[in-house]
């Protein structure tokens, strides 16, 4: 049985790392302004691991709740001061090259260890009084949880003359931290310098969601690399482009649909091809074309990324396109074509718009999809169809019964 607490814990977590994600697509935005010599790993050597150049920066992140306090006791210190430790004496970090920040929403009490370890700039800065303070700290604490914490602090000590002091000049401890939802905010802030205001919560939810794929990659696939600032530039520069004023953006969970396969079998387009003989996998095809056509429309619709009328002209165009070969090839049939001859016709129309028909809703387009989809769309209104009496032969069908 789940208890609340069990429930309250899964939410804990599952915000610690969505907490850790965003935290890293921040410092890729930050990073990608001053170069490209940079990578962030997410769950690597700590929360978010850095790189540039021969220095390494590991990140610890903890978001509390309102009101709690980062103490000279608190458990949220103390762990993180005991990864830190074992990877030193272990050897895994070179203290030398390595910056070490504790970055947490929590509030630093004054006169604390924490707020002895801020930034230089604080003016707060005090190593000596932040070490003796710990080491008071360790002596008074009998809290259980944090014995391997202080044997490990402890460790430190041993293993050579002024090492604890030595890693404590390496680490910054950042109170009042940004939350989630406040460095989301910034991020859209940054967004806008990229792309029109008006398009900015609709490329930074693109970002994000490359991102986010990117980090359960790098986290799933053993060996895998992390983010380095070429590829996310690469992939920066690509999206910004997509939002360009000739240009809308093609989503990847819509360029992956497929359709099932009864699924739209009822669909008035799936009957038009089925009165000019068709056959089932290109059938397949045009159901496909027309799901990831009319989904990627519909996003972009609801996210207000069309101009007004944009999609009207766009259909207009189409029709029209449709209207020209529509009107030739029933005139070269004439009113004695056979059955046979007008399919063999009609299936000649319809392989223009699989073959060759391009026509964008903007210039910078290229999905084949979006237009391919599009007329699927007009043919399942009846706007355009590729039988010479396709108007009333599917009215007559689709005529509900008892209709007079």
């Amino acid at each position: 049985m789940v208890t609340k607490d069990d429930q309250f814990e899964a939410s804990a977590s599952a915000l610690g790392y969505l907490y850790q994600f965003a935290k890293a697509l921040e410092l890729c935005i930050e990073r990608s302004m001053g170069g490209l010599e940079w990578s962030v790993a997410v769950e690597a050597a700590d929360d978010i691991e850095t790189h540039a150049g021969s220095l390494t920066e590991l990140l610890q992140l903890k978001q509390r709740a309102e009101g709690i306090r980062l103490t000279d006791t608190s458990e949220d210190l103390w762990k993180t001061l005991r990864i830190w430790c074992e990877a030193d004496l272990n050897r895994r970090i070179d203290l030398a090259e390595t910056d070490l920040f504790l970055l947490t929403t929590a509030e630093l009490s004054a006169d604390s260890a924490g707020h002895h370890l801020q930034p230089k700039e604080t003016g707060h800065r005090d190593v000596d009084e932040a070490l003796r303070l710990l080491r008071l700290a360790r002596k008074a604490s009998k809290n259980e949880k944090l014995q391997k914490s202080f044997k490990a602090f402890d460790a430190l000590e041993t293993s050579g003359p002024e090492r604890q002091r030595e890693l404590l000049s390496r680490v910054d401890v950042i109170g009042h931290s940004p939350r989630i939802n406040e460095i989301r905010s910034g991020m859209l802030k940054r967004a806008v310098l990229a792309v029109e205001r008006d398009l900015a919560t609709a490329f930074l939810t693109r970002l994000e969601g490359w991102f986010y794929g990117r980090v359960i990659e790098q986290l799933t696939t053993p060996g895998k690399a992390p983010i380095t600032g070429s590829e996310f530039d690469e992939v920066f520069s690509r999206l910004r482009g997509q939002f360009s004023p000739n240009n809308l953006p093609i989503d990847q969970d819509i360029m992956n649909l497929e359709p099932e396969p009864v699924e739209s079998a009822d669909k008035t387009f799936v009957r038009q091809l089925d009165l000019i003989g068709v056959g089932p996998d290109r059938v397949h095809l045009a159901v496909r074309d027309y799901i990831r056509a009319f989904a990627q429309r519909s996003r972009w619709s609801e996210e207000k990324l069309l101009r007004p009328g944009e999609i009207g002209d766009y259909e207009r165009r189409l029709v029209e396109e449709w209207q020209a070969r529509f009107a030739e090839m029933r005139e070269e049939l004439g009113p004695e074509a056979t059955e046979k001859e007008m399919k063999r016709e009609a299936r000649q129309i319809y392989s223009w718009v699989d073959r060759e028909a391009r026509a964008q809703i903007r210039n910078g387009l290229q999905e084949v999809f979006i237009p391919k989809g599009s007329y699927h769309m007009l043919a399942d209104e009846l706007r355009v169809g590729w039988h010479p009496d396709f108007s009333a032969r599917l009215a007559a069908l689709l005529e509900p019964a008892g209709a007079s």
